[in-house]
């Protein structure tokens, strides 16, 4: 029998309670183990305790990869990564449409270090070969992307890659495990902020990476040294929220898209931006790819709509950094995740100051839509 997304949600990676039998698993909160016996070196630094490793092992269940490795923050496992595969003098590809916090890292931390990058408008194998080196080593996407939901075809990215010898990488945190299995696609390594929807209730930092064995060892030793470590209180709370994660998620995608209709008829927007809609550019790819279309999705309000005060009026979706947790949330990129970028860094990315992120999450969706259209009428001109 096939085991669904829910099945692996609560049962993959279970830390079992052999003492008592308890339902949920134990909490292990010490940081000073035994040595004396083989397998029994466990240290907090060295992501090797109990539930920390279980918890890898769960997302390597529903990644569908041999291992998984679990960090302090979506950072923490992006840049863990990024020193573990490049060196200095190595180049890496990157798509333009990434998160804003990976592109300052990009420009800051790769500048020191010596390894070369280009950014890639568009990804695509005419795109790719043109920015290819003969010292490239990897290629980093992140589908659906960060504000806009572009999305990437992961085949040719995947088929690229190996015929290249590249290490293919995704940041797979707006799909999540539930609407989209990279490795399926023959993408190396998945990383996820799982701060988003695998902790999904706005109240952990972690981060994730899943890929073959011999590929999170490599990470491993390089995290280890960085002290990118998540607490074990930490990894208890994300095993008990990844247990919702199906449901959650399910609910949230079917809302985003009846929203994203919604909002497309209105009179009063210019622009929404969600894979899930016919219009969308990349609609074809997304149904091929994913099982779902997300929980995210953006749009710009026409000139006749001050944005400030459309923020303000509402009542239901609350203006918060962050997303992915089962509240509706809203944000202007400009001024929180691409805060980094400079203006013209934005223009190129077509984030304008008006375009505003939506997390949609799990409410009735009935009154999200009126929670929109009284601030909509509240903030006109």
């Amino acid at each position: 029998m096939k085991k669904n997304i829910n099945y692996l949600c609560v049962h993959s990676g279970q830390l079992r309670d052999d003492k008592y039998g308890g339902a949920t698993a134990p909490l292990y909160l010490s940081t000073a183990y035994d040595y004396r016996n083989p397998g029994t070196n466990l240290y907090p630094r060295y992501m090797n305790t109990p539930n920390q490793v279980a918890l890898g092992e769960k997302m390597a269940a529903l990644e569908n990869t041999e291992a998984g490795l679990i960090l302090a923050s979506g950072m923490a496992a992006i840049s863990a990564v990024f020193m573990s595969f490049l060196k200095t003098g190595d180049h890496i590809i990157l798509q333009r449409a990434i998160y804003g916090g990976t592109a300052h890292f990009a420009a800051a931390e790769f500048k020191n270090t010596g390894i070369e990058f280009t950014m890639v408008e568009r990804i695509n194998e005419e795109n790719l070969q043109k920015a290819l080196r003969p010292n490239t080593k990897m290629i980093y996407v992140e589908t659906p992307s960060n504000p806009l939901l572009e999305l990437v075809d992961l085949e040719v990215v995947s088929a690229f890659a190996k015929a290249n010898k590249l290490k293919s990488v995704i940041d797979n945190t707006f799909a999540s495990p539930v609407n989209q299995t990279p490795a399926d696609f023959g993408i190396d390594i998945i990383i996820h902020s799982a701060t988003k929807y695998l902790g999904g209730h706005s109240d952990i930092t972690a981060g994730t990476v899943s890929g073959s064995k011999q590929d999170i060892d490599r990470v491993w030793n390089t995290a280890k040294n960085y002290g990118g470590s998540i607490s074990d209180q930490t990894a208890w709370m994300l095993d008990r929220s990844i247990k919702t994660l199906g449901l959650r998620v399910k609910k949230q995608s079917k809302n985003a898209k009846k929203l994203a209709k919604f909002l497309e008829l209105h009179p009063l927007i210019r622009k929404v931006n969600y894979p899930g809609l016919p219009s969308h550019p990349d609609y074809e790819i997304a149904t091929n790819q994913m099982k779902g279309y997300g929980g995210m999705l953006s749009f710009e309000l026409k000139s006749s709509v001050k944005t400030d005060k459309f923020l303000e009026a509402l009542n239901l979706i609350q203006p918060a950094l962050s997303l992915a947790g089962v509240e509706s949330t809203i944000l202007a990129p400009s001024l929180t995740s691409h805060s980094l970028l400079t203006p013209e860094q934005r223009a190129e990315q077509g984030i304008s100051d008006d375009l505003l992120r939506l997390s949609v999450g799990i409410e009735e969706v009935d009154l999200l839509i009126n929670d929109i259209e009284q601030a909509m009428e509240k903030s006109t001109k």
